[in-house]
């Protein structure tokens, strides 16, 4: 039995993305363990098919989080059980390349997006040249790797020569267990993930004011307090609920109920400009249809199964537009509905899934 252990910095109890990567892999021949952060706040963690470790930090924010959360995280790779480490995005990189390189074991690099190319990385100078010189020191040093789509593997490849594979972020297929109609009630909008800079906050609230439904958003991050500030500048508290965090489990009973779902980014850092997002396939699992931003990723999977309405800019009248479409063309919902019936049976993580098992079998039982 081989011995794997993956990185992140955030709440293990809310990644969805991490819980299906690990339970697949969580095989006779691996031994799984996920390590993250402990909050004031962490619900106790759930039973799980892998091992579970959460860190907790004096500091919760900024420059002291990431060098404590970073030393810590070292510590307990050099005495933990693995002879793999994966590091999950670039905050967790360099305890996973220093005790890697310590202890002669082998290391692997998720790159769910493209760290260095975020709206609140590339926005501010000098924390992008910061973020920068780690990628450029650390990625060339991780010679196995994946990523979620054909982009990302090319911009890797151009700037550090390795050649990851790639495995989309796919959600759990489930069948439908009510039919699906335009005319389920109630007609409410919603939002799930990150609710992070470059996510088009700044003018989807605005965009509300002319929409006759409620919009609920399920998720925390960067953007968290300003997107409550915006609400009440708008005065669309009646309108707007932020939910905060929701486990995986109950977020996926709420979202069939939803009429209308939200996949939307600015176009500030090649990260969102060509990114491929959970949230959107987690719509087409719940058979809900979206207002979807017109980017080359998601459009490439909507030309082929058509589940979303695609917009061409994030301006307030744009959403606007696209979200009372939805509302109000009926046929047109039902036809999206219908797709992505279709779709889900298709884009599944357990189809998703082997290409990953491959990639574990091909590292380290071969």
């Amino acid at each position: 039995m081989k011995h794997l252990v993956f990185t992140v910095t955030n709440d293990l109890t809310y990644d969805q993305r991490m819980q299906r990567i690990c339970n697949s892999l969580a095989t006779p021949e691996f031994k799984v363990v996920l390590i993250g952060r402990a909050l004031k706040n962490s619900v106790p963690l759930t039973s799980q098919k892998f091992g579970q470790k959460r860190i907790r930090c004096l500091f919760n924010s900024g420059v002291l989080f990431y060098c404590e959360y970073n030393f810590r995280l070292f510590c307990m790779l050099l005495f933990i059980k693995m002879d793999a480490v994966c590091a999950i995005d670039l905050d967790t990189i360099l305890p996973c390349l220093f005790a890697s390189g310590i202890r002669n074991k082998k290391r692997i690099y998720d790159a769910h997006e493209l760290f260095t190319e975020q709206k609140e990385i590339v926005t501010r100078p000098f924390i992008h040249k910061v973020w920068l010189a780690i990628e450029r020191f650390t990625v060339p040093k991780f010679t196995h790797g994946y990523t979620v789509n054909q982009f990302i593997v090319e911009e890797l490849k151009r700037r550090y020569r390795v050649d990851y594979s790639i495995v989309k972020n796919l959600p759990v297929y489930k069948k439908a267990s009510a039919p699906i109609t335009s005319l389920r009630p109630p007609p409410f909008i919603i939002y799930q993930g990150a609710v992070n800079e470059g996510r088009s906050f700044e003018t989807l609230i605005p965009a509300m004011k002319q929409v006759d439904a409620q919009l609920i958003i399920y998720g925390q991050g960067n953007f968290f307090n300003q997107a409550k500030q915006l609400i009440s500048d708008h005065q669309l508290e009646d309108k707007i609920i932020l939910k905060g965090y929701l486990t995986p489990d109950l977020l996926k009973q709420i979202t069939p109920s939803a009429r209308i779902a939200v996949t939307i980014f600015e176009q500030t850092g090649l990260n969102q400009y060509y990114s491929l997002s959970n949230r959107f396939f987690d719509y087409v699992m719940a058979g809900v249809p979206q207002v979807c931003v017109n980017f080359p990723e998601y459009k490439a999977v909507n030309d082929i199964y058509t589940i979303a309405f695609m917009i061409d800019d994030v301006q307030i009248g744009t959403i606007a537009a696209a979200l009372n479409r939805l509302l109000n063309d009926k046929a047109l919902h039902e036809q999206l509905c219908q797709n992505c019936v279709i779709a889900s049976k298709t884009l599944n993580w357990e189809n998703e899934e082997k290409k990953l098992i491959s990639f574990y079998n091909n590292l380290l039982l071969k």
